[in-house]
């Protein structure tokens, strides 16, 4: 069995090389590795605050709801293997280090973050499930998690002006970035996003050929069990991407 702790100290040595935009490398380790991203159904979540939430809240219904889910976040707090979850739980040790090593043969110029998210996307297919609930990393567009053909929905959460320098010096510039995780027929949850944010998100699904969906009404969410008026803005995005998904889901949002 590969060993975890020698595969997450080769996993660091990438660390330097900051995080990278750009689908090339990723695409070429993917399919090396066969398309795991192919073998599993999925929601993109995208947004500069809120996302990690909404996907947590989103794969809650969704495993409440009866399917067997993954999530992939980030960063993590105390172990690696809580940035990919299945059934609500970290990846299971050896599970994560056949996949973390499997994805450092196959990306061998790849990224920290990269790596990491081929090793999620090789857990997830080997893992047999129905869900996967993935949170973009920076920005969306040149992401490593958009390498994703055709999940079966997304959404773009709040956002405000962060990492300038790689996704553009405006909420519009950083709207297009973010909702260009849209895929032709896809449906968009939009979160709280005004004016021209809002403008240049829609045009930019559209463009794609996507569809822009609203987030749910405030009236029909249920108590939201984390604090703060920002948790029930997520939990409004989670709501609808839930809705489109199909979910039976009630009771308590975020427990």
């Amino acid at each position: 069995m590969p060993d975890l702790a020698s595969a997450l100290a080769r996993l660091y040595e990438r660390a330097p090389m900051g995080m990278v935009l750009g689908l090339d490398a990723m695409r070429a380790a993917s399919a090396r590795a066969g398309h795991p991203e192919r073998a599993f159904s999925a929601v993109h979540v995208a947004g500069t605050n809120g996302k990690g939430s909404t996907a947590a809240m989103l794969e809650a219904m969704a495993r409440a709801a009866g399917l067997r889910t993954g999530l992939y976040t980030s960063p993590h707090l105390v172990r690696f293997a809580e940035r990919i979850r299945v059934e609500g739980a970290p990846a299971e040790d050896a599970v994560f280090a056949s996949a973390l090593h499997d994805a450092l043969a196959f990306g061998p110029d790849l990224s920290f973050f990269e790596v990491a998210t081929l090793a999620a996307f090789l857990v997830f297919a080997r893992s047999g499930l129905d869900l996967a609930i993935v949170e973009v990393g920076l920005g969306g567009r040149l992401d490593a998690t958009n390498v994703l053909p055709s999940p079966r929905a997304g959404a773009v959460t709040r956002i405000a002006l962060d990492h300038q320098d790689k996704l553009g010096d405006t909420l519009e510039a950083i709207a297009y970035e973010k909702a260009s995780i849209a895929k032709p027929g896809m449906p968009v949850v939009l979160g709280p996003l005004e004016g021209s944010v809002r403008e240049a998100a829609v045009r930019t699904i559209e463009a794609a050929g996507g569809t822009v969906l609203p987030w749910a009404p405030e009236d029909v969410i249920p108590p939201v069990g984390l604090p703060g008026a920002h948790q029930r803005e997520n939990a409004r995005v989670a709501w609808a991407l839930a809705d489109v998904l199909g979910l039976a889901v009630g009771g308590q949002v975020g427990r």
